[in-house]
């Protein structure tokens, strides 16, 4: 058992306060999903409870883990800097227990992993691996240190439909309790029994973590429910009030006017009134009691508000693409496919799929350099890796107002806004915003631009399960051309009109997506 006893975390650079007081145990049967907004500080917390080192140059934290006799294994959001020249053979060394392995073990291991048993021996270089290789390999050293906690934190980011049907077995069938982070809605509510949402309220200034012990679409549902309910129960109490002051004004209008015209001859109506007034009086501060005790309008925090222009339209007749390549390499050299031939005309919605390390990205940068070249189109590209675009060191305003007119200035901001950013996000270095924050920079960047032929590599890849429905209806609904590399299974099933798998012998267009990788 796992137990965190009265944490509370401080972001030093604004002082916002990420946890109040959050106690929670975690339990052996635990499958537990940390959700929340972009920037909420999820993997703040998970980095906390493994070790709080991890925090220790950017927040402060106070409160206590209590681990007993448990161990934790961190999957972290992205593969550590220093093990990315690493070959794949040095990277298991790195694992005190990999030397104490029989080659049994390591067989079982790979084979619960899906990965081939010679891989822990490779020299192949950690950086060369595909994302999804890259996690199944992180998941192998972690298990091989036995720990009794799993913290995961994107594990599903990278992984092919393949694996993520891998990872979903995986987390319901580990013997160790489960904390993971996920964008992925599917994987959510096909593993996880237990909720904890991390939300920032009041322009994010105050910090609240909803515990339940549910399914995730019964916490959504359960969540609706309650706050429909508290809803109904503070309009009531308001209308109530209003109405019980209305009668008060009344009557104290009403003793106030006879307290004026009573007769100074009559001492005892006047003693009457003032006794009447004073019962007036005592009737205030009870209605101003029970004011103070009136149900709370309940908050919940508040997802994005964002829409592409109708300017980003594309004609139904335009040719946008006419790719034809004999082969897809590696630019070290690695044939990745043969015979590529993809034709996209006017508005169509384009999604290529595929296994880990097919080509995907490579394909679609390809695209890419194609289509940025274009002057009878406006295209626009979000890549995997955002640093690629972004200048790190200017704030959002500044990479949005590129002009740094007053207007330019302006609507920067209005169209933040609209995603959830706070006065401070706007103004920082970009280098501190999560990968959500990043890529909703990016977003806004194509709309600004009247972008109407989007390159999209796994849009909804860092939007918290909050905000990806309503990235997909902005791309579902976007009238220009989009062209997109996803593994989300709700993005594919409503953002693509045509969806293509990409193997060693080219493009196939297929009918069920699913089917390709069951």
């Amino acid at each position: 058992m796992l137990k965190i006893e009265n944490l509370t975390i401080t972001y030093r650079r604004d002082g916002r306060v990420l946890a109040d007081h959050f106690n929670m145990t975690l339990q052996p049967e635990d499958k537990a999903v940390l959700i929340g907004e972009e920037g909420n500080g999820k993997s703040t917390l998970l980095k906390w409870i493994h070790d709080p080192l991890l925090i220790s140059s950017y927040a402060d934290a106070e409160g206590t883990c209590i681990k007993d006799h448990e161990t934790t294994g961190y999957l972290p959001q992205q593969l550590p800097e220093e093990d990315e020249n690493r070959t794949v053979y040095e990277y298991f060394l790195e694992e005190e227990q990999f030397s104490a392995c029989g080659a049994k073990e390591l067989n079982d291991l790979a084979f619960f992993l899906h990965i081939p048993s010679e891989i822990f021996y490779s020299d192949q270089i950690m950086k060369t691996l595909s994302g999804g290789e890259k996690i199944r390999i992180q998941m192998a050293r972690i298990l091989l240190a036995r720990p009794t906690v799993l913290l995961l934190d994107e594990p599903s980011n990278d992984l092919d439909l393949e694996a993520l049907n891998w990872l979903e077995e995986m987390i319901q069938k580990t013997e160790q309790a489960v904390l993971f982070i996920s964008h992925d809605e599917v994987l959510i509510s096909n593993t996880a029994n237990r909720v904890i949402h991390m939300e920032l309220l009041k322009r994010k200034t105050q910090s609240r973590i909803t515990q339940a012990s549910l399914s995730y679409e019964d916490y959504k549902e359960q969540r609706e429910q309650l706050f429909d309910k508290q809803m109904q129960k503070a309009v009531w109490d308001r209308r109530a009030d209003r109405e019980r002051m209305e009668r008060f004004q009344r009557i104290q209008q009403r003793v106030n006017h006879e307290l004026n015209t009573v007769s100074r001859q009559d001492p005892h109506s006047g003693f009457l009134l003032k006794k009447k007034m004073h019962a007036v009086k005592a009737l205030e501060k009870r209605f101003e009691k029970e004011r103070e005790n009136m149900t709370e309008i309940p908050e919940q925090e508040e997802a994005i508000g964002f829409r592409f222009s109708d300017r980003c339209a594309v004609a139904g007749g335009k040719r946008i693409l006419d790719l034809q390549m004999e082969e897809l390499r590696l630019p070290e050299g690695k044939l990745l496919a043969k015979d590529i031939e993809l034709h996209v005309s006017g508005p169509a919605h384009i999604c290529i799929i595929g296994n880990n390390g097919c080509g995907k990205t490579t394909l679609l940068r390809k695209i890419a350099e194609e289509l940025l070249l274009r002057n009878d189109i406006k295209a626009a590209y979000m890549p995997q890796h955002y640093e690629d675009l972004l200048d790190l060191s200017l704030s959002p305003v500044q990479f949005l107002a590129k002009g740094r007119e007053k207007d330019d200035v302006t609507k920067a901001r209005q169209y933040l806004g609209a995603m959830r950013y706070t006065t401070d996000e706007m103004e920082h270095p970009m280098k501190e915003l999560s990968g959500g924050q990043k890529a909703k920079v990016l977003l806004l960047k194509m709309n600004l631009d009247e972008a109407n032929v989007l390159i999209l590599d796994e849009p909804t890849r860092n939007f918290s399960p909050l905000s990806s429905p309503v990235i997909r209806d902005m791309i579902a609904s976007f009238k220009g051309c989009v062209i997109s590399v996803s593994h989300d299974r709700l993005y594919i099933g409503q953002c693509a009109d045509e969806v293509y798998l990409l193997n060693e012998t080219g493009l196939h267009r297929v009918d069920d997506p699913s089917a390709e990788n069951s």
